[in-house]
């Protein structure tokens, strides 16, 4: 449990099939439980503009926010890989650009990967980030940042045409050298297929259990995110209620004052308090 997981470990992971874990953090206190619970890895992703920064999609997150929340994160990771998602515009628009932004996420932010969504389009990208040392995970089916091209929040891969595109894609960044792929919102069945036909891990989010392991987001699984619950996501805690319910319990001790009592108040001398009495 104290080893450090690496991407050596994900491919090792894969051909000894034991299923990889991974959540989201984007804080240091998340971040830390999550390595003590024994997560493989920690993605700081770009989910962040929703469910901590409540915008309403992920592109409007920058590199600045992305390095800020990876460097906390780091702050409480000891065993667990960390990896930060690379922002809407911060790749795609030139291969220096793309590997000075992955560049500053992992220098400022002190991630020991990144992740980019898309498919043959990213490619050279990917290979110009790679050939400067930094390990990339890919990113296919749903990608939140192509949010205004699919029209909504849509499962993709569900026509001969897109699930042959998301199939060749995966090959692509395969080839490219990603040491893992993202599937997200992916037919079970498909996503089954294409982790069968690859030698990297397939990470599925909406995917089903036939990918190489699972990633979830953290405030779905604790029920904090309140704003929607996605199909493909589970809630195994409701820490939402329990936030709602510390709060209110707060509100009502300190209108009825209840809170503070001396337990939670430091004192003063009771001769030094007299003797300012007398000087004021």
């Amino acid at each position: 449990m104290n080893k450090k997981f690496t991407t050596v470990d994900f491919k090792k992971a894969k051909e000894n099939g034991e299923k990889i874990t991974m959540l989201t953090a984007y804080d240091y206190p998340t971040a830390k439980i999550f390595d003590e619970a024994g997560v493989d890895s920690i993605l700081v992703g770009d989910s962040l503009g929703m469910v901590v920064l409540g915008y309403e999609d992920t592109t409007k997150v920058t590199i600045e926010d992305m390095i800020h929340h990876i460097k906390a994160v780091c702050r409480g990771v000891k065993r667990a890989l960390v990896v930060g998602d690379m922002p809407f515009l911060s790749y795609g628009i030139g291969k220096y650009e793309s590997v000075k932004n992955a560049g500053r996420l992992i220098r400022e932010g002190g991630c020991s990967a990144v992740k980019l969504e898309g498919g043959g389009q990213v490619v050279e990208d990917i290979k110009a980030i790679i050939s400067t040392g930094i390990p990339v995970m890919g990113h296919l089916g749903y990608t939140p940042q192509s949010i205004n091209i699919f029209g909504g929040h849509k499962a993709q891969g569900k026509t001969l045409e897109t699930a042959r595109k998301i199939y060749r894609d995966a090959l692509l960044l395969q080839q490219a050298g990603v040491f893992a792929i993202v599937l997200e919102c992916v037919p079970y069945k498909l996503a089954a297929f294409i982790s069968s036909r690859l030698d990297i891990p397939v990470i599925g989010i909406g995917s089903g259990a036939g990918c190489d392991g699972q990633v979830l987001v953290a405030h779905d699984i604790l029920g904090v995110y309140r704003d929607f619950s996605p199909k493909h996501s589970k809630k195994y805690a409701d820490v939402g209620d329990i936030m709602k319910k510390a709060a209110t319990d707060f509100i009502s001790e300190t209108k009825n004052g209840v809170f503070p009592t001396e337990k939670n108040s430091f004192i003063i001398d009771d001769d030094i308090l007299e003797q300012l009495k007398k000087e004021v």
